[in-house]
């Protein structure tokens, strides 16, 4: 299958930034899921002349496969499970309580790293659009949007280049709005394939563009 490809993420973001025209110069606020998300916020918030922040999430890893995740997790304690792979997984509430709070001390971790560089956003009664690269399995996102509605926001734009089918869905019935410019129905689903030039950022690549630079 053949797919529109975004050459890197700050293209994705200025590509995104078109869909969410409507908030330009508005008073709300983008948060970036680090770290694919915070180029694609930066560029988008240029575009936009939005203020932005970060939200930091990260998914559940399963123990003896690292790379795949049945959650996610953000520093407040919000966590959203995968049930139907939990129960195929047959993980215990010891396994999920013992990596969530691993994967949350993590997280807070990073979360004070990036807040050095880049203040937090105060998103009460304001539009937030929380944003990724991608979304392939969609809990980080759904992370994400459920620890911003317990901050009383007045609206959540859920918004990425790209989402698989099934995310697609998840999100639409957690956020008030979502903006895909791209939404796929690969099986299997890799938000790599839909860039031209990636690689995994590091804090050294993400942290000049908190600064702004």
């Amino acid at each position: 299958m053949t797919h529109t490809l975004f050459n890197d993420r700050t293209e994705a973001g200025k590509r995104l930034a078109k869909h969410l025209e409507a908030y330009h110069g508005s008073s709300a606020n983008i948060l970036a899921i680090p770290r694919g998300g915070i180029p694609v916020a930066a560029a988008t918030a240029r575009r936009l002349s939005l203020d932005w922040g970060i939200i930091v999430t990260r998914k559940l890893p399963v123990p003896w496969n690292p790379e795949a995740g049945f959650g996610a997790v953000t520093a407040d304690g919000t966590i959203v499970l995968n049930e139907p792979m939990v129960s195929g997984l047959q993980l215990r509430q010891t396994q999920i309580d013992r990596i969530a709070s691993e994967v949350r001390t993590e997280v807070q971790k990073r979360t004070a790293t990036y807040s050095k560089e880049r203040p937090a956003v105060d998103v009460s009664g304001r539009t937030v659009i929380v944003l990724d690269d991608g979304l392939a399995s969609g809990y980080t996102m759904l992370a994400a949007v459920k620890a911003i509605r317990a901050q009383n926001p007045e609206k959540i734009v859920a918004a990425a280049p790209v989402a698989s089918r099934s995310a697609a869905r998840m999100i639409e019935e957690a956020a008030d709005e979502c903006i895909f410019e791209i939404v796929s129905p690969s099986v299997p689903f890799a938000v790599a394939d839909f860039y031209v030039a990636w690689r995994d950022l590091t804090d050294g690549d993400v942290i000049p563009m908190l600064r702004g630079q």
